[in-house]
């Protein structure tokens, strides 16, 4: 079964490639650069495309070739318009790894066309949002009148990649986000922090703009969403000032400083530090009487976690097995998608 894997030269495009086989699937590689492509190629065996994203004849010929993409190459808010519409043209699948809401959001709105296409629209099938997306529908279970919802993630002995990284730099400066009475509001990046026992370890989180003030919404229907990511006391203090510096954080000169040092850095985390990596998942619902409900998740390292879940939600596509329109995974694959990941343990408080 194959599918066009378009950001194939990226740091998770490559691990995709990786783990294909253990799926049965075969992925078309492609992106920009053949200099990056033909490497990739020669070493797994699989055919590639030089296609631009801006190319909208070379990039329709090729979905037409295939039922579904995973698009992986960020920065998504720069490249997600430009393929979803190329999709709805070809009648191909749309999956992508991206985690920004302002995306999610602008995805939603092709929804109707994707239906009248037949085709899924699934933004979101790595570690931000399968594992968040599934404790979310799973409490929404647990407390179905639930008002109040807040998510929580960490890694432990991880790292980030040059996309993920890149994504955030574009970022700075900009303020956080939540989700108050059902609208997505702007809130002070670092409005809330507190201590989350994850069942491994106690970590300290702050608050974020994460994808799923978007997602978890559209899977559940809470009105009042937050999520948090872990962080160290000391640094969460510093950024706490961000505000008096947000408009320097803004500037080209500055983000183009910050961009060049994360050329320096390795691509991502090392295959030793994968490993041993773990992500972790911390979810809590509250109703208008004050009564809880809590799940804890434990998975792989959040890149290895993203590969398992995008090749896993591709063959399901592949099999047959989606629903036309604007989806998130939870929503179409239910609370137990993540897991059927390798290495995925959940516990209910």
């Amino acid at each position: 079964m194959k599918f066009l894997l378009y950001g194939a030269n990226g740091y998770t495009g490559e691990l995709i490639i990786r783990y294909a086989k253990e799926y049965g699937l075969t992925p078309i590689l492609a992106g920009r650069r053949e200099e990056a492509l033909k490497p990739l190629s020669t070493k797994f065996g699989y055919p590639y495309k030089v296609i631009d994203i801006d190319d909208g004849t070379a990039l329709r010929s090729a979905l037409k070739e295939v039922k579904v993409v995973i698009h992986a190459a960020g920065p998504f808010h720069f490249t997600a318009k430009q393929m979803v519409e190329a999709c709805l043209d070809t009648g191909t699948h749309y999956l992508d790894i991206n985690g920004d809401i302002q995306v999610f959001e602008m995805l939603k709105q092709y929804d109707e066309k994707a239906k009248e296409k037949g085709i899924m629209i699934m933004p979101g099938v790595g570690f931000d949002v399968v594992p968040t997306d599934c404790t979310a529908l799973l409490l929404k279970k647990l407390l179905p009148d639930a008002i109040e919802l807040k998510l929580a993630f960490a890694t432990l002995g991880g790292s980030i990649s040059h996309g993920t990284a890149m994504t955030m730099t574009n970022r700075l400066g900009n303020p956080g986000l939540r989700r108050k009475n059902g609208k997505i509001i702007s809130s002070p990046l670092g409005r809330k922090g507190m201590w989350i026992d994850f069942g491994v370890k106690k970590l300290f989180v702050m608050s974020i703009p994460w994808g799923d003030i978007s997602t978890a919404y559209f899977t559940t229907g809470i009105p009042d969403i937050e999520t948090f990511t872990g962080i160290s006391p000391g640094t969460y203090r510093i950024l706490k000032l961000q505000p008096a510096f947000n408009w320097l954080l803004r500037t080209n000169f500055f983000r183009n400083f910050i961009k060049k040092k994360i050329s320096q850095r390795p691509a991502g985390p090392s295959d030793e530090m994968r490993k041993y990596a773990i992500s972790l998942v911390w979810g809590q619902a509250t109703n208008a009487a004050g009564k809880t409900a809590t799940v804890r998740l434990k998975g792989p390292e959040g890149y290895t976690l993203t590969t398992y879940s995008s090749l896993l939600i591709t063959k399901k596509v592949l099999q047959g097995v989606y629903l036309p329109g604007y989806r998130t995974p939870a929503n179409v694959y239910g609370e137990d998608l993540v897991l059927d990941i390798p290495g995925v343990e959940r516990e209910i408080i």
